[in-house]
C-alpha cells in the first residue's frame, strides 16, 4: 500500500513547528486557504504555485519560523512523488497507449454494436465508466466526445439524454476510483488501504453513477433540449472537427477482449491483494506475501503498462520507436497534475507539521457532527471556493488525517471516499471541466449550470450519502 500512516506523519513531526494555540491555528488555516483560493480565482496564478505560497502563508499566520515552514513543504512534496507521482505517470502511459492504440475506439464501438434504443444512455455510461478508469478526465471527454455527437446525431437522440452519462461516468471515476490523483492522494494522506478504498469506492460508483447518468439524463433532456452543435460534427454526423484519430493512424485495432483485461488488470490485481488480505489475515503467508507484491498499486499498474505495450501497442502495429514515442508523449501532458498534486501533499504536510490536524481532532471530539460527514463538507467548501477537485481533495485529506488515526480500515478508506465524494460538489464559471463541457455541447452559461453543474452536485450528494450509508453497516 503507498500510503503515508498517521503514526509515520506523527513520526515525522514529534512536535509542532509552532506553539501556537488553536484560535490562531484556525485563522492561519483559513487565511492560508483564502491565500490558495484568490489566487487561483482572482489572480488566475497557476494551482501549483497558489499552493505553495498559501503552505508558506500558512505557516507564517501560525507563527512558525520560515525555514521550518519551508522544511515541512518539501518534505510534503517529496513524500507525495514517492508515494503518488509514479503512479499518476503510469496511469498517464496505460491512458495514451489505450487512446493511440485505437484500444479506446475498439471498447466504444463493440459495445455500441450491441446497444440501441432506449439501452444506449446505459451503453454510453458503461463505455465512460470502463474508459475512465486509465484515463484522467479531461483526456476522457476528448476521446468520448465525439462519440457522444456521433451517436446523438445519427441516432437522433437527446443531447444530453447521450452527453450525461458519459459525464457522469468519466466524473465518478476521476472522483472516487484510484489510480485518478485526487483517491490516490487522499489515500496517501490518511493512510487508507488502496485495495479496499478500490473494492468500497466500486460499491458506491455503481448506483451513484446510474442516478446521475441514465436516471438524471431524461430529467436534463427535458430541462436542456437542444441539437448537436454544427460545428463539432459535420452534417452526416462525422466528428473530423473534433480531431478524431483517422483509422489510418494503426495496422489494425486491438482485440475487444484483450483491450478490456488490459484496462481490468490492475484493478483485479489490487481487489484481489484486498480480498487475500481478508482471508488469509497473515502478513506471513507465503500466498499473503505474493499478492502484497503484484497487488500493490505500482507492480499493478507496471504490470498494465508493460502487458499493454504488447496487447495494445504491438496488435496496433506499433513499432518498437512508437511504443517509446508514446510513452514520452502520455508524459509531457501530466506534468501540471502532477506539481499541482505533490505541492498539494507539501500543504498537507505544513497543516499536519504545524498541528492543525491534532487541533481539528481535538476539537471535533466535541462536535456531534460524524467525523465522515465533516470530510465531505471541507471538501465541499474548498471545491466551491476553488473550482478544483484535486486542490479540493488534498486539502481537506490534510486536514482530516488525524480523524483516521482511530478508525478501522474500511471506515479509513470510507473517509477517502467521503472527501472523494465533497470534492465533485457543483462545479461552476471557476472550474476548467464547467467551460469545456459548455463549449464542446454548444450550450450557454445557465445550460451549462442545469446540466453538467446538478450533475456534479448530484454524484457528490448520492455518493456521500451511500458513504455515510455503509458506515453505519460495515
Amino acid at each position: 500500500m503507498t500510503s503515508l500512516s498517521v503514526e509515520t506523519l506523527a513520526a515525522e513531526a514529534v512536535e509542532p513547528i509552532t506553539s501556537a494555540g488553536h484560535a490562531q491555528l484556525g485563522i492561519a488555516v483559513l487565511a492560508g486557504i483564502a491565500v490558495i483560493v484568490l489566487l487561483i480565482t482572482k489572480f488566475k496564478v497557476h494551482a501549483f504555485l497558489a499552493l505553495t505560497i498559501g503552505s508558506l502563508a500558512l505557516g507564517a499566520f501560525a507563527g512558525a519560523p520560515l525555514d521550518k515552514a519551508i522544511t515541512s513543504f518539501t518534505a510534503g512534496l517529496g513524500s507525495t512523488v514517492a508515494g503518488v507521482g509514479v503512479l499518476i505517470a503510469l496511469g498517464a502511459i496505460l491512458g495514451k497507449l489505450l487512446a493511440d492504440s485505437g484500444g479506446a475506439d475498439q471498447i466504444v464501438d463493440t459495445i455500441l454494436a450491441k446497444a440501441g434504443g432506449r439501452s444506449m444512455p446505459w451503453a454510453i455510461v458503461l463505455i465512460a465508466s470502463v474508459i475512465g478508469l486509465p484515463l484522467f478526465f479531461e483526456v476522457g471527454i476528448v476521446l468520448l466526445i465525439p462519440v457522444v455527437l456521433m451517436v446523438a446525431k445519427r441516432g437522433n437522440y437527446s443531447l444530453m439524454r447521450i452527453g450525461i452519462p458519459a459525464l457522469a461516468g468519466l466524473s465518478v471515476m476521476h472522483g472516487l476510483i484510484p489510480p485518478h490523483p485526487g483517491p490516490l492522494v487522499a489515500i496517501d494522506a490518511v493512510g487508507a488501504n488502496l485495495g479496499v478504498t478500490l473494492a468500497l469506492g466500486v460499491l458506491v460508483a455503481i448506483p451513484t453513477v446510474i442516478i446521475a447518468g441514465p436516471l438524471f439524463s431524461k430529467i436534463a433532456a427535458r430541462w436542456v433540449d437542444i441539437p448537436v452543435p454544427e460545428k463539432m460534427v459535420g452534417s452526416d454526423g462525422s466528428s473530423d472537427a473534433l480531431g478524431k484519430r483517422p483509422s489510418g493512424d494503426v495496422a489494425k485495432l486491438p482485440s475487444f477482449g484483450a483491450t478490456i483485461s488490459t484496462v481490468l488488470l490492475p484493478v483485479v490485481l489490487m481487489l484481489s491483494k484486498a480480498l487475500v488480505d481478508i482471508v488469509v489475515d497473515h502478513p506471513e503467508h507465503t500466498v499473503q506475501r505474493v499478492f502484497d507484491v503484484i497487488g500493490s498499486p505500482l507492480i499493478a499498474l507496471l504490470a498494465a503498462v508493460v502487458v499493454g505495450m504488447f496487447t495494445l501497442g504491438r496488435a496496433a502495429g506499433f513499432s518498437k520507436g512508437k511504443i517509446t514515442a508514446t510513452v514520452e508523449k502520455s508524459l509531457a501532458p501530466i506534468a501540471g497534475i502532477l506539481l499541482i498534486v505533490c505541492a498539494g501533499g507539501g500543504f498537507k504536510q505544513t497543516l499536519i507539521d504545524s498541528g492543525v490536524g491534532e487541533m481539528v481532532l481535538e476539537i471535533s471530539k466535541d462536535w456531534a457532527i460524524p467525523a465522515l460527514l465533516l470530510a465531505w463538507l471541507i471538501a465541499v467548501v474548498i471545491r466551491l471556493a476553488t473550482g478544483s477537485a484535486t486542490v479540493a481533495t488534498v486539502s481537506a485529506a490534510g486536514l482530516v488525517a488525524p480523524l483516521a488515526a482511530d478508525m478501522s480500515t474500511a471506515h479509513t478508506a470510507l473517509l477517502v471516499l467521503a472527501i472523494g465524494a465533497g470534492s465533485l460538489f457543483f462545479s461552476h464559471v471557476n472550474d476548467a471541466g464547467f467551460w469545456l463541457v459548455k463549449e464542446y455541447f454548444g450550450m450557454n452559461v445557465g445550460q451549462t449550470i442545469k446540466t453538467w453543474s446538478v450533475m456534479e452536485t448530484i454524484i457528490s450528494v448520492v455518493a456521500g450519502a451511500l458513504v455515510l450509508l455503509l458506515s453505519l453497516i460495515i
